[in-house]
């Protein structure tokens, strides 16, 4: 392992945090928020010197192997988190640094998930950050410094990076230097989210409340700044923008490159999108069915089934209403939705759709392969042969997610509380959720839980953010050996 190559990395994204803490910095001076303002400057002038002495480290290999690029990305996150917590305790409007390290892991991570009881009376600075958290997070924050600091060319460091960060089963060049796939990525991105923004404002939401829920929209985090989440908003107008952006940005960024460059027939001929969007329209008919005797009309329960398979199937976590309170046939379907996720190369948890689809394709060649025995079946995505090791990977993937779950489920149990709760608060946060079923319902949050079980959800976040492998790879001592 090249530590100080590691190190330097990540002293770059120190300084990233640092710059990104400004915007609320600002807010804190004109709202004059002091233990606000003095709590960013601290944490500002803290990133600023531990980054800059960790830039300054010389690696005198520079090249950036695999092992390398996991370490990277999990001690990226990990240090991003923990310094992104500082804010919130050193203010003194988070009293716990366990809860405000809980409520930045769930930032950053997108999930959603707050331990927060009474959100609105958090203040307007601490509120911007909490959600620029979701939408930095969203993306990937080493894809953003991929973007703007110009790293080593030519060894496949920076592509070894996007590819232990990026959600998805792979992660391939949308051009040939990875340097421009990054800004690509990060434009597209940026004009979603204005063009959110303007839409929010022209359906009367105040600014503030216009930047910060396309904040959430865009990273699918789905923090909200009002206790009652998006149903503190009663207009179908600005409920249904959120509910269409929450499903575009679950939609891989790769689609929208192609229909820049008006690849359009390629486009709309993915299959993965195709499952997505199936997914979704069989899931909102059978839920809006269920639940028609609880609303007025047909449309409202139409509404509200799409809104919030949108919110879940994307893991963006967003409610405008009590789900919790809905039949067991919907509240079960929306479990597995959190499961399912979004489309792989989208801002969105979960397993991703990409992986189901494979898996779907390969079990049908398995079955085919017991009644013709000769026959040479090969799992195609797109007219494109999937790998055996890609398969492999993807078995491998869903082994250490179920142990992880397991264990998981085992430690949050010693709090004793219901199966719900349990169940879905390690589903919601494995998968990037945010609310789930019980305590952790959409008018619940997570602040009953104890110290352990916190640690624990907070790890759960962090694995299904990173889709287990760079977590799992930095505690493994091969990993760190200097000669393998």
């Amino acid at each position: 392992m090249n530590i100080r190559i590691v190190l330097n990395y990540v002293g770059h994204i120190l300084r990233i945090e640092g710059l990104s803490m400004f915007p609320a910095l600002l807010i804190a001076l004109y709202k004059g928020e002091h233990a606000s303002f003095l709590s960013f400057a601290v944490t500002i002038a803290l990133l600023a010197l531990l980054g800059t002495v960790a830039v300054r480290i010389k690696a005198g290999d520079k090249l950036i192997y695999s092992r390398e690029g996991f370490a990277v990305v999990a001690l990226s996150w990990i240090s991003l988190s923990f310094f992104g917590a500082f804010p919130f305790y050193f203010s003194g409007e988070i009293p716990s640094f366990l809860d405000s390290f809980f409520e930045t892991v769930s930032g950053f991570t997108t999930t959603g998930s707050s331990i927060l009881t009474d959100v609105e009376a958090m203040p307007m600075s601490l509120l911007y950050w909490r959600s620029f958290t979701n939408w930095l997070g969203g993306m990937g924050v080493l894809v953003f410094m991929l973007a703007i600091v110009p790293m080593s060319k030519g060894d496949g460091s920076p592509l070894r990076i996007m590819r232990a960060e990026s959600p998805g089963p792979a992660v391939e060049k949308l051009v040939p230097k990875l340097r421009y796939t990054a800004r690509i990525l990060y434009i597209i991105y940026i004009s979603m989210t204005l063009i959110e923004i303007i839409l929010l404002l022209c359906g009367g939401m105040p600014l503030f409340d216009s930047v910060l829920h396309s904040f959430g929209t865009a990273g699918t985090g789905g923090f909200s700044i009002k206790n009652a989440s998006i149903g503190a908003y009663d207009s179908v107008y600005l409920q249904g923008v959120i509910s269409v952006f929450m499903l575009l940005f679950g939609v891989n960024f790769n689609f929208y490159y192609l229909i820049l460059i008006k690849e359009i027939r390629p486009a709309f001929k993915n299959a993965e999108l195709r499952l997505y969007l199936s997914i979704v329209a069989v899931s909102v008919a059978a839920i809006a069915i269920n639940t028609r005797s609880l609303f007025e009309n047909t449309f409202e329960a139409f509404h509200h089934s799409l809104f919030q398979v949108s919110s879940i199937i994307t893991t963006t976590g967003y409610a405008t209403t009590d789900f919790d309170l809905w039949p067991q046939f919907s509240r079960m379907l929306l479990l597995a939705l959190m499961i399912v996720g979004a489309c792989a190369g989208s801002t969105g948890g979960g397993i991703k759709v990409a992986r189901l689809l494979i898996l779907i394709k390969a079990m049908r060649n398995s079955i085919q392969k017991m009644i013709h025995p000769r026959s040479v079946k090969l799992v195609k995505v797109n007219g494109v042969v999937v790998e055996k090791e890609v398969l492999a990977e993807i078995n491998v993937y869903l082994t250490f997610y179920t142990i992880t779950m397991l264990i998981s489920l085992l430690g949050v149990s010693l709090d004793d509380f219901n199966l719900d709760t349990n169940i879905s608060s390690v589903v919601s946060c494995l998968n990037n959720i945010g609310p789930g079923l019980g305590m952790v319902g959409p008018t619940g949050n997570f602040s009953q839980f104890s110290p352990l079980s916190k640690l624990v959800l907070s790890a759960d976040m962090l694995i299904g953010r990173l889709e287990i492998f760079p977590m799992i790879l930095l505690f493994a001592p091969s990993s760190w050996k200097r000669n393998i």
